[in-house]
């Protein structure tokens, strides 16, 4: 009987072998990705080879200010809508595994080093809560007076993030069995966005309510917040601001980190080391993204109300604008392929995503859309970060 058995086993896993591929229905990750359609509280799933569309998962709430990442297999990727509704999908089997609503009020949110936790960043009520990412069970609630914002994974399990109202920057530790918090009591005036460098290194968050910005050096054993660019912008008339810029981890370029300027038409360029500016580049209106190609050498760049039909390519090496698109009126974000053959481009107005060959700048591809903004692909899944 036991030989028997032995037998049908193999039997069957030959039969399996044999199948045509087809008939197994099945498709790799890594070449997936998503876009949120911010009117309509649904989210396309994508395949970069085929610069399509494969699915649609509905039912996800306010996805007017909506991001995502990445489980580290690729296949879950976790939204954080603006309604405070965090929502787990399967992006092979195109369907919703589990929603909550855990705040009111939401802005983003990272996931772990390791892949375990799930933190979301809120406005109402204050703080950031953590989650197990299996379950989305509730593992650790960190309250704050004020608006949570700027919320970044970094190494060893850790979360960072700062706080609008109260200028503080705080460090969770979730290592060990309870959370332990480090609180930087004043890195400046209203923090309103913040990145780590993709070594994990430094935490950098814009400042909105003053020029300059706040350096942490994670790798300390015991960090302090540092001001940097603290006179950028100094002796100038501020313009009104239409939409914030975001900062995050892509804004590093090889040595350099580019960051949009509050206030101004122009980026701003630092050494990743020394954080002291090593130049400025004159743009076509208020940057919102300024995101450097895989491998650094280029950065791209949208903006702001009303000049939001326009994306500009900066050269790092010299600064200087080397191309101009328009791809259409209010491109709201941007996304790069792994090797950064191609970008990806939102135009929420024309409910359509427009992609480019980042070699001749020129569109090779569409998809349509409803109101597209953010653009997501699998390869974040491995990046501190994003």
């Amino acid at each position: 009987m036991k030989r028997a058995l032995t037998l049908s086993s193999a039997l069957l896993l030959c039969s399996a072998l044999a199948a045509p591929l087809g008939a197994t229905e099945l498709r790799a990750t890594g070449d997936l990705g998503v876009i949120v359609e911010r009117a309509t509280g649904s989210v396309l799933i994508i395949d970069q080879s085929e610069h399509a569309a494969i699915g649609r998962i509905e039912g996800l709430g306010d996805l007017s200010h909506a991001s995502l990442v990445f489980s580290p297999d690729e296949r879950f990727a976790y939204v954080f809508g603006r309604d405070g509704g965090l929502s787990k999908i399967d992006i092979l089997s195109q369907k919703i595994v589990k929603r909550i609503l855990q705040s009111g009020n939401s802005i983003g949110g990272a996931i772990s080093d390791d892949g375990k936790l799930i933190a979301v960043a809120n406005y109402e009520p204050g703080g950031i809560k953590i989650f197990d990412a299996d379950t989305l069970d509730l593992v650790a609630d960190i309250p704050a007076e004020g608006k949570a914002l700027g919320l970044e994974d970094a190494p060893g399990r850790k979360f960072v993030f700062s706080v609008w109202d109260t200028g503080e920057t705080r460090i969770v530790d979730m290592s060990g069995a309870e959370p332990r918090i480090t609180t930087f009591a004043h890195v400046g005036e209203q923090p309103y966005d913040a990145l780590v460098t993709d070594d994990g290194r430094t935490y950098i968050a814009g400042l909105f309510g003053e020029d300059g910005l706040a350096a942490i050096d994670l790798w300390d054993e015991t960090p302090e917040p540092r001001r940097i660019l603290p006179h950028y912008g100094r002796g100038q008339e501020e313009m009104p601001v239409y939409k914030m810029p975001h900062l995050e981890g892509w804004a590093k370029a090889g040595d350099q980190i580019v960051l949009p300027a509050v206030h101004h038409h122009e980026v701003l360029w630092i050494d990743s080391r020394s954080l002291e500016e090593t130049g400025r580049t004159e743009t076509y209106g208020q940057p919102v993204f300024a995101m450097a190609r895989p491998g650094g050498r280029q950065v791209w760049v949208n903006f702001a109300h009303p000049l939001n039909d326009t994306v500009q390519v900066i050269d790092s090496m010299t600064h200087q604008i080397v191309g101009e698109m328009k791809p259409g009126p209010a491109v709201l974000h941007m996304e790069f392929t792994s090797r950064g053959t191609e970008a990806w481009v939102s135009v929420r107005d024309e409910n359509k995503v427009v992609i480019y060959d980042t070699t001749t700048l020129q569109p090779i591809g569409e998809i349509a859309a409803e109101s597209p903004s953010g653009i997501f692909f699998t390869a974040r899944a491995h990046r501190l970060g994003l």
